[in-house]
This record gives C-alpha cells, structure tokens and sequence, in this order.
C-alpha cells in the first residue's frame, strides 16, 4: 500500500542550529518512539523500529541513506527501506524535509512517500496518517526537551566557568528531565483511544436520539 504523508513540527532554535541537531541522528533517535539506531557510517545509517497495535506486535530492521543535505536551502532527503524482523512485510520510505524560520524558532515540514505491505498494510490508509502526526508530535516533544537540557547543561558549564573566574554566577539552572525512550511505538496509545473517545460521544448522541425518534413514532401510532 502506498500512501503520501505531510507532517510538520517546530524546533525551538533557530534554523542553523537546528539543522545541526537534526543531522546528529545518534543523538536524536531516542525522541522517536520505538526506534534506536544501531550504526552510522557516513550518510547511511542502520537501526530498528518496534510497533505495537494492541496484541499485534511489529519490528523492523533496515537502513536509511541520506541522498541530499543542503545546508544552504536547508533542505534534507532520505530514502530508507526495512523489513519485518518476523514476518515478510517490509517498508520503504521517500523523505523530503525543509527548515524554514519561524516565530517559535524552526519549522521543519516532511513530505513521506511511503510504501508499505504486509500486516502494518492493515491499518489502513484513514489510520496511517494519523499514527504519522502523532508519532511526529511525540519526537517534537521530546526533541524540545532535549534541547531544553542541553542549555540548561550549557548554561551550568558557564555559571561554573563564571565561579572559577571570580564573577558572580548567574542563578543556576534546575536540571531538565532526561528524554524517556520508549521501547515501542504504541499505536493504540497514540491512535486508536483518541480515535475512541471522539466515536463515543458522537455515537451516544446518536443513540440518544434514535431513542427519541422511536418514541415520538411511537406516540403517533
């Protein structure tokens, strides 16, 4: 199943800083929900994705190259491919990513061409763009916090460098929290019980007022 993806998210640095905390793939891969990357060489890096939809449980292993950095029009490419690590699914993936300025910092808009077969195939297209925007929503969370610790570990560095110098340190900065990766992308979590609590109300109503139908029939009879 093919399916073409739009997503966006903001950064709050600016784009040349940005652009630099995107490429540090090592670094960021734990904001991402269920993926870890187990090696870089160059532009192509290989890693896995763990996917969980209630009882189906899905992982993937594959890799993923850089084809375009252009630091200039900040502009970043990559096509990546995987395959389930028990199963014959497999995916493969045509990334387009820009970084425009923005008032929070960085806006980073993604355009997927994605290409999936086997069991994942089952969500759906009415599913999978919406497990993609919760999913990027998620790693722009954590991505955010992540920056957040690392000022704060920079503003810590030149407080302390302040001390040893003799001036008066700046108030020192509380600790952020570090970036909890979780061990698998949770579908359902992300999809399925939003998806359940914008039904229910609706199909309530509904009820409610079929119940109120029938009873005015019923009178007129």
């Amino acid at each position: 199943m093919a399916i073409e993806l739009d997503n966006s998210f903001t950064v709050p640095v600016p784009p040349e800083q940005a652009w630099d905390v995107l490429l540090d793939v090592e670094r960021i891969a734990p904001c991402m929900p269920g993926a870890s990357v187990t090696s870089v060489d160059g532009d192509q890096i290989e890693g896995q994705v763990k996917v969980k939809l209630g009882p189906l449980s899905l992982s993937y292993k594959g890799t993923a190259k850089f084809t375009e950095k252009d630091e200039a029009s900040r502009t970043i490419a990559i096509e990546a491919t995987g395959k389930e690590t028990r199963g014959a699914g497999t995916a493969s993936a045509n990334v387009q990513a820009s970084l425009k300025p923005d008032d929070a910092g960085t806006l980073v808009s993604i355009h997927t061409s994605l290409n999936v077969t086997g069991r994942p195939a089952q969500f759906g297209r009415s599913l999978l763009p919406e497990v993609s925007g919760k999913l990027i929503g998620e790693f722009a969370s954590n991505l955010a916090a992540l920056i957040e610790a690392d000022s704060a570990t920079a503003t810590e560095s030149e407080d302390s460098g302040d001390t040893e110098s003799g001036h008066s340190p700046a108030a020192t900065a509380a600790p952020a929290p570090a970036i909890k990766q979780e061990e698998s992308l949770n579908a359902f979590k992300f999809v399925v019980v939003p998806i359940l609590k914008r039904v229910i109300p609706v199909a309530a109503i509904g009820a409610a007022i079929a119940v109120v139908i029938r009873r005015l029939t019923r009178k007129k009879s």
